[in-house]
C-alpha cells in the first residue's frame, strides 16, 4: 500500500494481494476488464478494494473459460452471469463433443496403426454432419436395393431408416463404430455381398408372401435351432434332419439354401449389424451367431461330398 493513508494499492500491491503476476493485471487492465480508480502524481495505476473484488470475479470467469469479451460483458452489466454462463455451457459442450471425436479417432489410429492417410480418413469421416452421415446411408441401400422391386419392404425399410447419426454425448466407442460403419458401406465388395443377399430374398418372392416373412423366418431359425443345441443335437446328427425339414421344407435344395443362408449371414453383415447396435446405445450381443451357425454346419453335413 501506499504511503499516502488512501488505502489505494499499486499494481505491484495489487498483485500481491491476489497472487496474480503484474503481467497479468496490466494486461487485464489494458484489455478494459479492470481499470484503475486513479493514478499517482507519477503516472502509476492505482487500485482499491474494489478493484480486488473485481479482479478475482474476471480470474474466475477466466479460470472457466469465458473469453475477455464475455468477461466485459459482465462486467459492464450488458448480460447477466447466468446468460453469459449458459452460452459457455453451449460452447463447452460443443468442444467437448469434438474432444471425443478427436480422442476416438487417435484411439483408432493407435489401435490399429494406422498411417498418416488412414488417419486423415478416419478423421473425415469421424467430423462429417449428421446430413453427410444420411447421404452416405442412404447411397448405401439405394445401390442395394437399385432395381429390386420385389425385395421384402420390411427389410428396406429397416435399412433406411437405422439410427446411424452419432448421438449428442456420443462415447468413444460410437464414434469408432461410425467411422467403421463408414469405412464399411462404402466398401463395393460388401455392397455386392448385401446386393447379393436382397436378390436372394427378392428370388424366394411373391405375391403371396406377407411383408416382414424375412424376419419371421428368421424368428423360426433361432426358435429350432436353439432348441436343437439345447436338447444336444449336433449338426452331423441323424437327429439334425428333421429340424432342417421343419425349418426349410423336405424338398428344398439344400446346397441353394446353404448358399443363401451364407450370403445373409457373413461375417461383415454379422459386423454391420454389430455396429449398428453400439450406435443405437445397445450392448451387442451374438446375433444368434450360434443358432446360425449351427444351421449352416447341418447344411454343410448333407451337401459336402
Amino acid at each position: 500500500m501506499i504511503d499516502d493513508s488512501t488505502g489505494l494499492l499499486t499494481i505491484g500491491e495489487l498483485a500481491r494481494t491476489t497472487g496474480l503476476t503484474v503481467r497479468t493485471i496490466r494486461y487485464w487492465s489494458d484489455e478494459g476488464v479492470l481499470h484503475p480508480v486513479t493514478r499517482s502524481s507519477g503516472g502509476y495505476r492505482l487500485y482499491d478494494a474494489g478493484s480486488v473484488a473485481r479482479l478475482e470475479l474476471v480470474r474466475t470467469l477466466r479460470e472457466l473459460g469465458l473469453g475477455l469479451d464475455a468477461v466485459r460483458e459482465v462486467l459492464a452489466g450488458e448480460k447477466s452471469l447466468a446468460q453469459v454462463a449458459a452460452t459457455h455451457v453451449v460452447a463447452l459442450d460443443a468442444q467437448i463433443r469434438s474432444l471425443k471425436v478427436i480422442r476416438a479417432v487417435l484411439s483408432t489410429v493407435a489401435r490399429r496403426d494406422s498411417s498418416a492417410e488412414e488417419m486423415t480418413l478416419m478423421n473425415k469421416l469421424a467430423r462429417l454432419s449428421a446430413a453427410e452421415r444420411r447421404r452416405i446411408m442412404e447411397e448405401f441401400v439405394t445401390e442395394v436395393f437399385q432395381g429390386l422391386d420385389m425385395a421384402d419392404p420390411d427389410i428396406e425399410r429397416r435399412l433406411r431408416h437405422t439410427a446411424v447419426d452419432l448421438p449428442d454425448d456420443p462415447t468413444p466407442r460410437q464414434v469408432d463404430a461410425w467411422v467403421e460403419l463408414a469405412e464399411l458401406v462404402q466398401d463395393p465388395e460388401f455392397r455386392a455381398r448385401m446386393r447379393q443377399m436382397v436378390e436372394y430374398n427378392t428370388q424366394d418372392r411373391g405375391p403371396d408372401v406377407p411383408v416382414g416373412a424375412s424376419m419371421q423366418f428368421f424368428k423360426r431359425l433361432v426358435d429350432l435351432a436353439g432348441r436343437a443345441r439345447e436338447d444336444g443335437v449336433v449338426p452331423g446328427a441323424p437327429e439334425a434332419g428333421p429340424v432342417l425339414d421343419e425349418l426349410f421344407g423336405p424338398d428344398a435344395d439344400r446346397a441353394v439354401v446353404l448358399e443363401r443362408l451364407e450370403s445373409a449371414f457373413h461375417t461383415e453383415a454379422n459386423r454391420y449389424r454389430r455396429l449398428i447396435a453400439v450406435l443405437k446405445g445397445h450392448e451387442p450381443g451374438t446375433m444368434h451367431a450360434e443358432d446360425v451357425a449351427w444351421v449352416v454346419a447341418a447344411l454343410r453335413a448333407r451337401t459336402d461330398g
